[in-house]
């Protein structure tokens, strides 16, 4: 009986660190850009409107929708994000892929200076109906604590045009 409880409590010291959850963080859901976040009409009649820029990075001209987007951040930076119809949202190329390519980018920090931690910035292309999925590492690796995690779909030129919904377990 010694003999079997020793190899259940060994076994379970083996097996536990295996399967252990070394997520950092995780999305599911994602919501298309909205380039401008409001517009004031002054008193004489100008208008000063304020771009929707996101912990520093900026949006692109046009609106963008996503149907889908899951992602999950492991602790050592390797990421894995799947989005569904990544489109455009406005425009004279309404509903098409704009010919764009996209990485992702991990910022942990709610104030400024905010580090980003990226996928290589040449992205992958989107499909026709704009889906893409990345499977790579942060670079460089994202801190053990993300106290206030986004994550931002961009194109190489450094414009947003998506984010993860973070999911709370």
């Amino acid at each position: 009986m010694k003999k079997t409880l020793f190899a259940c409590v060994l076994c379970l010291a083996v097996v536990s660190p295996l399967g252990a959850d070394d997520t950092l963080v995780r999305f599911d859901g994602g919501i298309g850009v909205i380039p401008v976040s409001n517009a004031t009409v002054n008193a004489d009649g100008s208008v000063t409107v304020s771009r929707n820029i996101v912990r520093g990075v900026n949006p692109p001209g046009q609106i963008w929708v996503i149907s889908r987007l899951r992602a999950e951040v492991m602790q050592d930076g390797r990421i894995e994000v799947d989005g569904r119809g990544l489109l455009l949202g406005g425009g004279n190329n309404v509903g098409l892929n704009g010919g764009q390519s996209v990485f992702a980018t991990l910022i942990c920090s709610p104030t400024a200076p905010f580090q980003q931690f990226s996928t290589p910035t040449a992205g992958v292309p989107l499909a026709a109906d704009g889906d893409f999925h990345i499977e790579d590492t942060l670079s460089p690796t994202p801190p053990a604590n993300c106290p206030s995690p986004v994550l931002l779909i961009r194109n190489p030129a450094g414009a947003w045009f998506a984010a993860g919904i973070l999911k709370l377990d």
